[in-house]
């Protein structure tokens, strides 16, 4: 997943620094190294963690999964006291035995995540993982530029809507798109029916505009392009800056996605990863988190907290599990492929 700020939480202290024992006035700092992307925090959360407990972060960035991944294998699980990460890459650090068992005895709101976001592929038994933010990959589009219904991911290929559809720049979510419109799995591994996606996928070119990662948002918003594949975070801002936008999970199905934290099997001060994961667990300074993240929130005891404007956007809809798959690790020969299907896609559509 991408992170997108979306503004500065109101912070609410309801902390009690005796349960994580902060350090006398005057005394040196202890230090908790938090490794994770960029602006995942308000920056409020982490002074008032930094203050009521006494603990000083060292906040060390990675840009993509497979960086965290290389620097944690080569420091054999240790250098790092937390580390927040998508749910494909825990799951190769979990087999890497990188990551140390959870004790959720010593997460006093521990209570507060909400049980949709557990028990998943890579953490099936709630061992290792606390959840922190999901989001799901989201069509939308300007209906006062689109004349043509858009229901699911098919409808991108209207010719309607040359030159005027954006996509996020991750090859097994847009490839996946085709799989699902095909009516296969996105984690299939069957190289015929990834080849088939991909010819499918090369009739998509001619509507493509754009295709980045990086605040893709702003240019729906502008006027730029008139439909999107875009991620929660970015549906969240889009909505926020033009709240005509229509949101539509794809009839096909929906991709679905979790970030979570884990304490590496060789944290340096573990006990600083249990605090920081408790305070970001409590309900009011969870939902100032993800206000702030623009992801749905992962706390169950949050929702209530998460302001009016911001809860149609950062809350689940009832239902909204039908028909939803993880995208998953697949074999290296089936992930050749879906590389070389992008790399043919992208020089189609002239990106």
């Amino acid at each position: 997943m991408k992170t997108v700020k979306i503004r500065a939480a109101v912070l609410v202290f309801a902390f009690l620094p005796a349960f994580f024992g902060a350090c006398p006035s005057g005394a040196a700092k202890k230090q908790f190294t938090l490794f994770t992307w960029t602006e995942m925090f308000p920056q409020e959360i982490l002074d008032g963690f930094e203050n009521e407990t006494g603990y000083k972060i060292n906040y060390v960035n990675f840009d993509y999964n497979e960086t965290m991944l290389t620097r944690l294998e080569a420091a054999k699980g240790g250098d790092y006291d937390l580390v927040i990460a998508d749910d494909y890459i825990i799951e190769t650090a979990v087999k890497e035995k990188l990551v140390q068992k959870l004790d959720a005895s010593k997460l006093s709101n521990y209570r507060n995540i909400n049980p949709v976001y557990q028990k998943q592929f890579y953490d099936p038994r709630n061992e290792y993982t606390v959840p922190y933010g999901a989001g799901v990959q989201t069509i939308v589009y300007d209906p006062a530029e689109i004349q043509i219904p858009i229901r699911g991911y098919s409808d991108l290929w209207n010719e309607a809507l040359v030159q005027k559809v954006g996509i996020i720049e991750n090859y097994r979510v847009i490839n996946g798109m085709a799989l699902k419109v095909l009516g296969k799995s996105y984690n299939t591994e069957d190289l015929a029916d990834i080849r088939s996606a991909g010819e499918y996928l090369r009739a998509l070119a001619p509507n493509i505009r754009l295709i980045r990662d990086d605040n893709l948002q702003d240019d729906l918003v502008s006027g730029e392009i008139s439909a999107a594949v875009m991620y929660t975070s970015q549906v969240t801002m889009a909505k926020m800056a033009k709240p005509d936008l229509q949101v539509v999970f794809p009839k096909e199905g929906i991709g679905f996605g979790i970030m979570a934290g884990f304490i590496p099997v060789k944290a340096p001060n573990p006990g600083a990863a249990y605090a920081f994961l408790d305070y970001i667990l409590d309900a009011q300074r969870g939902a100032d988190c993800f206000e702030y993240l623009g992801y749905y929130s992962t706390y169950k005891s949050s929702d209530p907290f998460i302001d009016s404007g911001y809860s149609e956007f950062l809350t689940l809809p009832d239902g909204f599990n039908i028909n939803m798959e993880m995208i998953q690790n697949i074999s290296a020969e089936a992930d050749e492929a879906h590389s070389l299907i992008w790399t043919a896609f992208k020089e189609a559509a002239g990106q």
